[in-house]
């Protein structure tokens, strides 16, 4: 008779894992930020090496769900390069928010030396 107790437990280790990856996923997008419109915006699709910093409508920066500063976002920047130097940088900036504060991220991106990072924006919706 076969013993199927081992592979009982992998599927119960596999899908732990899937729970937990989800959760993580899922705190980048509860932020209610505002995004602005762009008529050629694609959608995203998220990676394990990419990086979501939002700033909210008062130029609040948001990463994993934690408000930081942008001292703070400088040095998570510079351990992101550390631990993945090709890691991207999505930047999700509340339409309201003044652009001085994604300029602020971007500037940041290119003192730690990563030179992959864009801006999200939301697909206009057609009439």
């Amino acid at each position: 008779m076969l013993d199927i107790t081992p592979l009982i437990d992998i599927v119960f280790l596999l899908l732990i894992f899937f729970m937990v990856m989800t959760r993580f996923d899922e705190e980048d997008y509860k932020l209610d930020v505002v995004l602005p419109t762009a008529s050629e915006a694609q959608p995203l699709i998220s990676q394990p090496r990419e990086l979501f910093i939002n700033i909210d409508a008062e130029g609040r920066f948001f990463v994993r769900g934690d408000e930081h500063s942008i001292t703070e976002i400088e040095e998570i920047l510079e351990q992101t390069a550390a631990d993945n130097p090709e890691s991207s940088v999505i930047i999700r900036a509340d339409k309201d928010s003044k652009i001085e504060f994604s300029v602020q991220v971007m500037n940041a991106c290119n003192k730690a030396k990563l030179s992959n990072y864009s801006i999200s924006t939301a697909a206009v919706e057609p009439n």
